[in-house]
C-alpha cells in the first residue's frame, strides 16, 4: 500500500465535530502532550545568557543551545510522520516524547559545551514523533469546521508549555542552578508522555495497517505536496513567522539583562507569562478563521506581530512587554491558522504534508534564532528588530497572495 492510499479506508469512522464528545477526549490529551513537548523543547531558551557565562561562548553561540534542537528537529519530523503511517501515530508520539525527555535529563549532567550541545541535538531527533503527528492525527480526525479550534486548542496547550517551562526554568536556575532547571523539564515531558499514553484514543489508525513506506514513495508524496502552490506559500509562512518569533524571545533576554534595564534571571523569565496572550490568540483566531475563513483572518494576525515589533524598538519596559505581547498574540494567532490550513489543503498523506510544514518552521527557528545573534553583537536590538521586522513583511505579503490561490479540487467539488 502506497503513502497516498494508507490515509483513507472506505471503512474509516465519520469524522468528529466540534460538539461530538469525542471532541474533547482528543483535544484533552493532545493539549496535554503540546504542553510538555513545548516545556521541553524550550526549557534553555530562558538559559541563554547563563550559558554565555558558564560556558564563555557569545551570544549567538548559546542560542544554538536551542538551534541546534530545533535543526535536527525539522529534518527527522519528515522521518517521523512516515514512520507513523506504519507504526501508528499514538504510538510514535508517546515514545517520542518520553525518549526527548530522557535526553533533556541527561543535559543537566553535561559537563562542557558540546556535549551539551550534543544532548540538545539528540533531544531534537526524539521529539520529532509529536509535533508533526499530532497534527496529522487532528487532521485526520477532525471536520474541517472542527479542525480550527482543535488545532488552536493543541497550539494553546504548547504554547502554555513554552511559557510555563521557561518562567519555572529560569526561576529554578536562580533558586538551584541551571542544571536542576533542566532536570525538572525533563521529569515534566515524562509525565505528559504517560497522560497520552492512557488518555489519548488510537483513532484512524487501524485503517493504515499494511502500509510499507519506501524512500521513493516518500519523495514522491513530498514532491506533490511542494508541487502545491497554496502549501508551498503556507510551508514559506512557517519559516518566516516561527523565525522571526524565536528570534525576538532569544535576545529580548540579553536585552534585558543589559543596562538601561538589567533585569535578573527570574524577572526576564517573566516576560514568558506573555505566552498567555499566545495560549488565548491560538483558540481565539483558530476558530475566527474557521468560521469566517483563514483567507480573511491570517494576515490580520500578521499586522499584529509587525506592530509588535515596531513597539519594541525605544528603550521603554513597558512598550518592550507591549511589543512582545503583540508578537505573541499574532505569531500564534497566525501559526494556528496556517497549521490547520495545511490539513484542509491535504487530501492525502497528511503526516508527510504537516512534517513538510513544521519543516520548514523548525528550520526558521534555527537558522534565524542563531543568525539573529550576529544582528544583535553588531547592531543591538535595533538591528534584530529590523531583521524580525523585514521577515514579518514578507510574511504578510505572502497571506495577501494565499488569499488569492483557489482551493484545492477536493474542496471545490464540495
Amino acid at each position: 500500500m502506497s503513502l497516498r492510499e494508507s490515509t483513507s479506508s472506505p471503512t474509516a469512522p465519520a469524522r468528529i465535530g466540534r460538539s461530538d464528545p469525542a471532541f474533547w477526549r482528543i483535544t484533552g490529551p493532545l493539549f496535554v502532550g503540546g504542553l510538555a513537548t513545548f516545556a521541553v523543547l524550550y526549557s534553555v531558551q530562558p538559559l541563554m545568557p547563563v550559558f554565555a557565562r558558564e560556558f564563555a561562548v557569545s551570544p549567538a553561540i548559546a542560542s544554538l543551545a536551542l538551534s541546534a534542537t530545533t535543526g535536527v528537529l525539522a529534518v527527522a519530523m519528515i522521518a517521523a510522520g512516515t514512520l507513523s503511517e506504519v507504526w501508528g501515530r499514538k504510538r510514535i508520539m508517546v515514545v517520542s516524547l518520553a525518549a526527548s525527555s530522557l535526553a533533556t535529563m541527561l543535559t543537566a549532567l553535561a559537563p562542557n559545551w558540546p556535549v551539551l550541545l550534543a544532548l540538545r541535538a539528540l533531544a531534537g531527533l526524539a521529539l520529532s514523533g509529536l509535533p508533526a503527528v499530532a497534527m496529522a492525527y487532528l487532521g485526520d480526525e477532525m471536520d474541517s469546521q472542527a479542525l480550527g479550534l482543535a488545532m488552536g486548542l493543541y497550539i494553546a496547550g504548547s504554547t502554555l508549555g513554552g511559557m510555563s517551562g521557561r518562567i519555572a526554568v529560569a526561576a529554578l536556575s536562580d533558586l538551584a542552578g541551571w542544571r536542576w532547571a533542566i532536570a525538572a523539564a525533563g521529569a515534566v515531558g515524562l509525565v505528559g508522555a504517560a497522560l497520552i499514553a492512557a488518555g489519548l484514543p488510537r483513532g484512524r489508525e487501524a485503517s493504515r495497517r499494511g502500509a510499507s513506506p519506501g524512500l521513493r514513495d516518500l519523495a514522491g508524496t513530498i514532491s506533490r505536496h511542494l508541487a502545491e502552490p497554496g502549501l508551498r506559500l503556507l510551508f514559506a509562512e512557517g519559516f518566516l513567522l516561527m523565525g522571526a518569533f524565536v528570534c525576538a524571545y532569544n535576545y529580548t533576554g540579553f536585552r534585558l539583562a543589559e543596562p538601561p534595564f538589567s533585569l535578573s534571571q527570574t524577572m526576564i523569565g517573566l516576560v514568558f507569562v506573555l505566552y498567555l496572550a499566545g495560549a488565548v490568540s491560538s483558540t481565539v483566531m483558530g476558530d475566527l478563521a474557521g468560521r469566517y475563513g483563514r483567507r480573511r483572518v491570517l494576515w490580520i494576525a500578521i499586522a499584529i506581530e509587525l506592530a509588535g515589533i515596531i513597539a519594541t524598538l525605544p528603550n521603554s519596559l513597558p512598550l518592550v512587554v507591549v511589543g512582545i505581547g503583540l508578537i505573541t498574540w499574532g505569531f500564534f494567532g497566525a501559526h494556528s491558522i496556517a497549521s490547520s490550513w495545511v490539513g484542509l489543503r491535504t487530501q492525502t498523506a497528511r503526516a508527510q504534508a504537516s512534517a513538510l510544514y513544521l519543516f520548514f518552521y523548525y528550520l526558521g527557528s534555527s537558522v534565524v534564532g542563531s543568525s539573529g545573534g550576529v544582528f544583535f553583537q553588531r547592531l543591538g536590538w535595533p538591528g534584530v528588530a529590523g531583521l524580525l521586522a523585514a521577515l514579518t513583511a514578507c510574511a504578510l505579503l505572502i497571506a495577501l497572495r494565499l488569499s488569492k490561490v483557489p482551493p484545492p479540487a477536493h474542496l471545490r467539488a464540495r
